[in-house]
């Protein structure tokens, strides 16, 4: 029997090579990866339909490309029935390996540097952090739009039960009385498949340590790399959360204002003796950007000559509302020089504390030996359900539908902003992805005193402001909606039109 499993919709692409036609270039995104066992044996890939939509390319193209691969044996099915991964590799490919000099047909997944860059992207996009904690404010103000985090209402808790109950069924005395610091091996077999698929990352399970989310690894990065001498650069503006973590380990933050690219390269090559850099080139935290391939290439030829160590930040990839997402920094990385941090908090619920570490191979005993000194763990029951969730596609279908909610309340805060505005230009960015995005003001705009007739009105902004360190940077506030519904939305785009007029409580 076949096993369905479901391909991501996320699938990254690279781009084009010169004179291929549309056809041909979907046809290599997904013959590449079938060959490197990134779609396994039985993976089911998507729709023509999604794929047309996601890829940005006409779906008689995407039809074109299927036919092809069918044709060729690489998949099986027919229009209507779905399209799945054959379980048989052609013969030519025994005879030439991959398009372009790739891995022969002993190389295992993730063996095989990633070929090629991703799609250039386009400035002006934010999105919310790995999850920029919000700066203190008073606990009687409601912040307005403050919601950045995923809706735990939409998680399909049957099933996550259903899980739940047939992993305590087949956990066994030893598997509950031993602790593996390095997370429970098939988990980590599902994320390295995963993140091949979505993420672009070729990695095997050893190089990937479980954690309780990217704040834990951020911390074991500092503790273990990390002495009072050496220096850490952050963006700025940035995550909040960065500052205080890597400050316990050294007092030599320094705070290195973007570009319209994200993290300024030229700016960090001032500074020496570096130790570490923390960036987020998916979607800037908090304004959004995403940093092309160019000065991803930049960044991690500077960390090489310098040998020091980038920590990639993913903290909102799965959530991409007009396209595929970019592939990883890590998936560039030859020189093994990237720490790549993800999180199931923000894409399943808060509360799950599942996150993981894509290590340089050097750092896994390391990382594993401070796991199990500090006595950080993650449920075995919990880790055992979530391998479950993501082999049989209930993550990659819990994940389309949390999507398409996120980008209709994305939609109607864009609305209830255009109205704010009134006849002015209505000027966002980040609202491409993630769980936010930034709302640029008028130059002219008086922060102080919107925040004073807010905290009249019982009410709060987040200021753009808050999240820069040294930086100064146009008036803005930081928008987030993934967690309110379409009333709560209305209402908090009351509130604001009220406020922004300078009058008295929204009605």
């Amino acid at each position: 029997m076949r096993t369905k499993q479901e391909s991501s919709l996320d699938l990254p692409a690279d781009p084009p090579r010169a004179g291929e036609s549309k056809q041909a270039w979907v046809y290599r995104q997904i013959q590449e990866r079938i060959l490197n066992g990134v779609l396994a044996e039985g993976a089911r890939l998507p729709s023509t339909r999604e794929l047309s939509a996601r890829w940005q390319v006409s779906r008689s193209t995407v039809e074109a490309a299927y036919d092809q691969l069918r044709g060729e044996g690489y998949t099986a099915g027919t229009v209507g029935s779905g399209t799945y991964v054959s379980a048989v590799i052609p013969d030519n490919f025994f005879r030439r390996g991959l398009p372009g000099g790739g891995a022969s047909i002993g190389t295992r997944p993730g063996q095989t540097g990633h070929g090629g860059a991703a799609q250039s992207a386009t400035l002006a996009s934010p999105a919310s952090p790995a999850a920029p904690a919000a700066p203190a404010t008073p606990a009687t103000p409601t912040l307005l739009f403050a919601a950045r985090t995923a809706d735990a209402s939409l998680f399909p808790m049957p099933a996550w039960r259903k899980g739940l109950m047939l992993s305590a069924q087949h956990v066994t005395p030893s598997q509950l009385a031993n602790e593996e610091s390095q997370g429970w091996l098939p988990l980590r077999e599902q994320i390295a498949r995963y993140l091949g698929a979505v993420r672009g990352i070729p990695c095997e399970p050893d190089q990937i340590v479980i954690l309780t989310g990217i704040r834990d690894g951020l911390d074991l990065s500092a503790r273990l790399l990390l002495t009072r001498q050496d220096k850490v650069l952050i963006e700025d503006p940035g995550y909040l959360t960065a500052v205080p973590l890597f400050s316990q380990f050294t007092p030599k933050v320094i705070p290195i204002a973007i570009d319209e690219h994200g993290f300024s390269v030229a700016r960090a090559k001032r500074q020496r003796g570096v130790k570490l850099v923390h960036v987020t080139p998916a979607h800037q935290s908090p304004t959004g950007i995403t940093m092309p391939v160019s000065r991803r290439l930049e960044l991690l030829a500077w960390a090489a000559e310098q040998n020091c160590w980038i920590v990639e930040d993913d903290y909102d990839s799965e959530f991409n509302y007009d396209s595929a997402p970019l592939p990883a920094l890590k998936s560039l990385d030859t020189a093994d020089r990237v720490i790549h941090l993800g999180s199931f908090n923000k894409t399943l619920f808060n509360a799950l504390r599942i996150g993981y570490a894509v290590l340089p191979k050097r750092w896994v005993p390391a990382y594993t030996r401070a796991r199990h000194t500090t006595g950080r763990s993650n449920s075995m029951i919990e880790q055992m359900t979530l391998a479950r969730f993501l082999e049989d596609g209930s993550f990659a279908r819990h994940i389309r539908k949390a999507r398409a909610v996120y980008a209709q309340r994305r939609d109607l805060v864009m609305h209830e902003l255009a109205q704010a505005v009134g006849d002015e230009p209505l000027r966002v960015s980040g609202e491409h992805a993630g769980f936010h995005m930034l709302w640029w003001l008028p130059a002219d705009a008086d922060m102080a005193g919107m925040q004073a007739r807010a905290r009249a009105m019982g009410i709060g902004v987040l200021p753009l402001s808050d999240f820069c360190r040294r930086v100064t940077l146009p008036p803005g506030l930081v928008i987030g909606y993934s967690g309110l519904s379409a009333p709560q939305i209305a209402q908090q785009g009351a509130q604001l039109r009220t406020l922004l007029a300078g009058g008295g409580p929204a009605a």
